[in-house]
Order: structure tokens, then sequence, then C-alpha cells
């Protein structure tokens, strides 16, 4: 039996007759080490099945609404609002039922219905949606299991890699607003995402170690992102209007949060086309992999890739990398044939 911790709440995990078991306890550690000694108790003495109780029958839209809530403290404001709109989308399918009443066979009838009226990866977002909301379900107590375990993921979904030529990077800064055009910069310059960049305060910028540190990232771990010269003058050159160093329009004291209006004119400017904010990132990587000079670990480490997998995508910009390997390998085995041909010259030398 083990207690963990996610977010704020404390959590028991056990097995029991095989099932894994898990319960959220709440905020208090000490509530949780009283409740899985009283589970162990239960256990020890047969009694643990008999006191457990079916959970009260919930409406889906009923615990949509405490998901979301919970959603509303727990995850990112960028993943707050897709979660809304895929939730929009699920309760056309499942409103009028209790969330106990979904079924497998439910779920593949709406993935099927839904893959002829959108993209498979709107597909399997919303359907990452329901899967987060009823792993919930069962943590929380309020469903016995989650049957969205036993649903794949749509096959084939390829992620969106676009990014711009060095050419391009400058036709697009410079037909940037003077608001956007740092903005842009350190997206090129340093990978970061827009999140990341909007909400970046000058406390976390160190000009004499040339380091931007982020603490609120996607992965919830701490990251170190190195600046450029480029990086640097573009920083300094800005004006300091409060403690972000990209400040909001209308409220003070807060940072920018909307710049995709802006964005959008710099790129009809420019003439590029099938180009997002996002993209900025995927540019930054792509550069750096064809530059030939920068391996992919380096690449993973700067973007703040928790695996391999993500910075892989990357892997085909850079096919000489796939020459290099082979030439060393084809240098190491002639030098074997050499080594081992003077050897056979030297033992001719001495039989004669």
């Amino acid at each position: 039996m083990a207690i963990y911790q996610r977010g704020k709440n404390f959590y028991i995990d056990f097995r029991f007759k095989g099932k894994r078991i898990r319960e959220c306890i709440g905020p208090s550690r000490k509530d949780a080490e009283k409740v899985i000694a009283k589970r162990k108790t239960e256990i020890i003495e047969n009694k643990y099945l008999d006191i457990r109780k079916d959970p009260e029958p919930i409406k889906f839209h009923e615990f949509a609404k405490e998901y979301l809530e919970w959603g509303r403290v727990n995850h990112k404001p960028s993943s707050r609002v897709r979660e809304l709109s895929n939730m929009r989308t699920l309760e056309v399918a499942f409103n009028n039922k209790n969330i106990h009443e979904i079924t497998v066979w439910d779920i593949e009838k709406w993935k099927v219905k839904r893959k002829g009226e959108v993209k498979p990866s709107s597909v399997n977002r919303e359907l990452a949606t329901l899967k987060g909301m009823l792993n919930k379900a069962v943590e929380w107590g309020k469903l016995k299991e989650s049957h969205t375990r036993k649903i794949k993921l749509l096959k084939g979904v390829e992620k969106r890699l676009r990014y711009l030529m060095p050419d391009e990077v400058q036709i697009l800064i410079s037909n940037c607003t003077d608001r956007l055009r740092p903005i842009v910069v350190v997206a090129v310059h340093t990978g970061m995402r827009k999140g990341e960049i909007l909400s970046l305060r000058w406390d976390q910028v160190d000009f004499e170690k040339g380091i931007i540190t982020l603490v609120d990232t996607k992965n919830d771990q701490r990251r170190y992102v190195p600046m450029d010269e480029t990086v640097k003058s573009t920083l300094r050159d800005m004006s300091r209007n409060g403690e972000y160093v990209f400040p909001g329009i209308r409220k003070q004291g807060s940072h920018l949060l909307w710049v995709d209006k802006m964005f959008r004119k710099a790129l009809e400017k420019s003439g590029i086309e099938d180009f997002k904010i996002h993209d900025l990132r995927h540019t930054f990587a792509s550069n750096l992999v064809m530059s030939g000079k920068v391996d992919l670990m380096t690449v993973k480490e700067l973007l703040g890739h928790k695996k391999l997998d993500m910075t892989l995508r990357y892997a085909h910009l850079a096919p000489n990398h796939k020459m290099r390997a082979v030439n060393v390998l084809d240098q190491v085995l002639s030098e074997t044939h050499k080594v081992i041909n003077l050897e056979e010259v030297r033992a001719s030398q001495i039989e004669r």
C-alpha cells in the first residue's frame, strides 16, 4: 500500500485480489495515513468488500462540471480552453447518460461518428478529454471502472511540422509591429512556447549568466533556456514597465494574453500561409537540426521534451547524420582491414 500526492490532494494506492484500487483522500497526508491503515484492517478482517458501496449514480453533465472546475485550478489556461471545447462535443453524445452507463460500445460508436465529421487528430483530443474525466471519476470514487482504458486512439495521425527557413524568418520579423517583434525573435531564437514567453517575468532573465529560467512549464519541470546575443540585445532594448517582460495592454500588473491577431497580420504582410505561432518553436528546432551542427539530444534538452520520441519528428531533417555514422563504420572496418593485411605481410617476411 502506498500514499502519493498529486496536485493538492493525497491518494492511497493498493491492490486487492489482483485489482488495483486508488482513492482520493484530500489535502491531508494524515487523513490518507488513517484511511490506508483502516483499509489494511478491513482486508485482514475480510470486511473490505462488505462495507464498500457502489458509487452513487451521477449524470455525465453533472460530473463534467466537477471535472472542469477541478481543471480550472489544476490545468493551464491553454489546456482549459481546449478541454472546454472538447467537453461541449462530448456532452452532446453522453449528456443523458450516467457516467457508469457509458460502455465501450457507446464510445466506439461515438468515435466512428466523429471520425466522419472532423479530423482524426480532433477525435483523439476529444477522446483524451473523455479518458481524463472518467479516470478522475475512478480516482474520486465516483466510478468503479473507466472503460476508456480499453479504447484506442485513432492511428495514422501525424503531428504537424511546419517551419520557416532563415530568409522567411527575417521577412516575418520585418513585418511585425514593435510590440510583436521581440516576441517572435525570442520564440525563434529560444524555442520557448507562446505561454512561456508571454508570462515571462524580468526576474527570470539573467543577463549575466545568459539564462532564462522557466518555472511554470508544460511538463511542470524547471527549465533553463540559454540566450544568444540576439535575444540578449532584444530584451535589453525593451523598456521595463512592471514585473512582466511583455505587460498586458488593458489590465495593469498582468502579462500580455493575446497576440494571435497581430501575428496573423504579420503573416499576411509577409505572404506566409498555413503557419501558427507555435510553429516558431518548430522553426527553432528545425533550423538547428538542419545546420548539421546540433544533435537531437541537445535539441531535446533545449525544447524541454520529456521523451526523445517527441524530438525525433525532426530527425528526417538531418539525413547527413546517418551518412556520417555509416562513414565512421566504413573507416573503422577499413583500418581493421589494413591492420590485418600488415600482420600478414610481417608474417610472410618472418617465414622467409
